[in-house]
């Protein structure tokens, strides 16, 4: 199976940067189906009234960070493709709050969200593994910023841990 390259730090916007800095070293596959099996052990054994819990006033609830970080998730593939299929075009950014906002997540159960996040997940693992190592190199545009193929496979891990970090110590007991 191809290993996928550590982007070097210093090719990372500083905003990226923060989010890779959180995937350890190692097998970047590997970190991303022990994440996923995480995901799936800590919230599925959560009690749905849980999702709607805010750690602070004007902070997201649970089900809404899930849906963030299913957003993000779908948003991070979506740009891996085209950049690994040679798009040239610059690709749009997103705001995230106004996502959320748009996303009526806590409208939704936990569990929904929780099959949604796996489902998402099977579904960047298999785009992951379908790359070659061309494709791995391959550079392009989002939000007006510069991204490798490989880079956006690391953000797409790291993004993940920060919430799952984040959900951990601040919402959950």
């Amino acid at each position: 199976m191809l290993a996928i390259p550590r982007p070097a730090p210093e090719s990372l916007s500083p905003g990226v940067a923060q989010y890779v800095a959180q995937v350890p070293e190692g097998d970047l596959l590997a970190f991303l189906e022990t994440q996923t099996d995480q995901f799936d052990h800590v919230i599925s054994a959560l009690d749905e009234a849980r999702g709607g819990h805010r750690y602070a006033p004007g902070k997201w609830s649970l089900k809404e960070v899930l849906g963030h970080i299913n957003d993000t998730e779908r948003i991070c593939a979506y740009r891996l493709l085209c950049i690994a299929r040679g798009e040239a075009q610059p690709l749009p950014g997103f705001e995230q709050d106004d996502y959320v906002a748009s996303g009526h997540f806590d409208q939704r159960s936990l569990g929904d969200l929780l099959a949604e996040f796996l489902d998402i997940r099977r579904a960047s693992l298999s785009l992951l593994k379908s790359l070659d190592e061309a494709a791995l190199h391959r550079s392009g545009t989002a939000n007006g910023r510069p991204y490798t193929v490989a880079g956006l496979a690391y953000l797409l891990a790291g993004h993940a841990q920060h919430h799952f970090s984040v959900l951990t110590s601040r919402y959950l007991p």
